[in-house]
């Protein structure tokens, strides 16, 4: 058991018969009444993202979730297979359990796997990853002094908006968090 007001960004625990991930949280301390904890909580089996409000030093309990690195193979239709890269045993995932991290999983990437028991959670991005770029506007000399930006296609199908100077081919640094473009590669 772990105590609301130890919180912190990334902790997994089970709420309510469901394995959540603290997204956010804020100790808040009204002037009147009792201290609680206002947190944003990600459901790591649907998905779903539920702000819930503990009170302060209420124990919830804590998840025990296992990574492990393996390796995303190929799609095939809506099942997803990846690899352990230890033992090369295989896994599939169905798209709709891994929707988001699709927009930046490319073939023969390395990625956690996030597992509770025997049950698949899902799929751990790193930070950032590097992706081409496959459809946009040209670049034209002279349009960077304005600072705008322009829709770029990536290799994943992916959009995002760069900088004027980023042209067809780049390779760029994507946030996977935020699903925006930091940097060429």
């Amino acid at each position: 058991m772990i105590s609301v007001n130890d919180f912190r960004t990334g902790l997994t625990i089970e709420v309510d018969n469901g394995i959540w991930r603290v997204m956010d949280f804020q100790h808040v301390k009204p002037g009147k009444g009792a201290a609680f904890v206002r947190s944003k909580l990600r459901n790591l089996r649907t998905g779903a993202v539920q702000e819930k409000t503990f009170r302060a030093g209420e124990k919830v309990a804590k998840a025990q979730i296992e990574t492990r690195r393996m390796q995303y193979l190929y799609a095939n239709g809506d099942q997803h297979a990846f690899m352990d890269t230890e033992t090369y045993d295989q896994i599939e995932l169905p798209s709709s359990q891994i929707e988001y991290e699709l927009k930046f999983l490319k073939e023969n990437m390395e990625v956690q796997i996030m597992m509770f028991g025997t049950e698949t959670l899902g799929v751990e991005l790193p930070n950032t990853v590097e992706l081409e770029v496959t459809d946009t506007e040209p670049g034209i000399k002279g349009d960077t002094a304005s600072g705008g930006t322009k829709p770029a296609t990536l290799e994943t199908g992916l959009t995002v908006q760069v900088p004027f100077f980023i042209n067809q081919g780049d390779r760029l640094i994507i946030n996977t968090t935020e699903g925006t473009y930091v940097s060429r590669a």
